[in-house]
């Protein structure tokens, strides 16, 4: 549809008329939405170039087909145009806006998003300290967006490794989240998880056991045993009950997820599939080769069935079938 009314436009108006560029947009955002975003890619560069023409490169159009050209590099794996694009924008942005305009915080949050998707912590982490500073004066330090620029920095954190200043800061957005919105409000109940999943990181099992166990109880009273967050709060509880040795807790968290994912998702759902290994592996951990070999000839046959024989997934239950056979 989108596709036919920007022929009919670029026919019957011509390329550069505003409603021919408006079909261009329209088209190149539905090609983004679909996950086809080397097809949006080529529509976003012409609109670039179209409005830098047109309108001028300060113009706020101008500015925002730019952003939409990066963010499409992004979804498409182009790591390094997204980077420069996004440098470029970010430039422009502080030159044209401030540094502290909604659009310039938006392009440096996006900035620092791709250099920690294309392997550069540390700019990532300059950037996200820049982007909390920056956000605490525009917004005032109590603003969710100020928390969430603070959430962010303490994931790029976690993810560089840095895993006390990581903790620091999540410990700091929990707070905030439960002073300002309490304690059973989903952001908070979300930043007591990436709390939680920091602690497990850092090996401080017994402090991540707890918040899991508190996360889990909350998912469960305000969102309800079905809810998908639910489920990935069992899960991540369980693992961390494995990974601290206590397995017979680990099983029982698995079999109950694993029960929820079969009721809510069906058998060939890769959460249940995930979950079928995920208790197989714990079982194996407790020794119980009896448990094993079943659960994982179950999650072989359907991950053949509804993923395909060479799928990775497939592959890889295959390669713990033949493990566990041989112990």
């Amino acid at each position: 549809m989108f596709s036919i009314a920007l022929t009919d436009r670029e026919r019957s108006l011509g390329p550069e008329h505003p409603d021919t560029i408006t079909a261009r947009g329209r088209l190149a955002h539905a090609y983004s939405s679909a996950g086809r975003p080397g097809e949006a890619i080529a529509l976003y560069e012409q609109m670039v170039a179209d409005a830098s023409r047109q309108l001028g490169a300060a113009h706020p159009g101008t500015l925002a087909a730019r952003a939409h050209l990066a963010d499409a590099y992004q979804a498409a794996a182009r790591g390094k145009e997204a980077v420069t694009a996004y440098q470029m924008l970010l430039t422009d942005s502080e030159r044209l806006l401030g540094a502290r305009h909604p659009t310039t915080l938006a392009t440096r949050d996006s900035l620092a998003a791709a250099f920690l998707a294309n392997g550069q912590p540390k700019d990532a982490i300059e950037h996200y300290r820049r982007l909390a500073t920056d956000t605490d004066a525009a917004t005032g330090r109590d603003h969710p967006d100020a928390i969430a620029a603070r959430a962010s920095l303490a994931s790029a954190y976690r993810r560089s490794g840095k895993l006390k200043d990581a903790i620091a800061l999540y410990q700091r957005v929990l707070a905030d989240r439960e002073r300002i919105a309490g304690a059973d409000h989903p952001d908070a109940i979300a930043a007591r998880a990436n709390l939680a999943f920091a602690y497990r990181t850092a090996g401080q099992l017994r402090e991540a056991i707890g918040a899991y166990e508190r996360t889990l109880a909350d998912r469960e009273r305000v969102q309800g045993p079905d809810h998908a967050d639910t489920r990935a709060a069992r899960t991540h509880l369980a693992a961390a009950y494995q990974q601290a040795g206590r397995l017979g807790d680990a099983i029982h968290h698995y079999q109950q997820a694993l029960a929820d994912c079969e009721r809510m998702l069906g058998p060939g759902d890769t959460e249940t599939l995930t979950t079928r290994s995920s208790l197989a592996a714990a079982h194996f951990a407790d020794g119980r080769l009896t448990e094993v070999i079943p659960l994982l000839q179950r999650a072989l046959a359907d991950s053949e069935r509804y993923l395909g024989p060479d799928h990775p997934m497939t592959r890889t239950v295959r390669e713990n079938l033949e493990v566990a056979t041989r112990a």
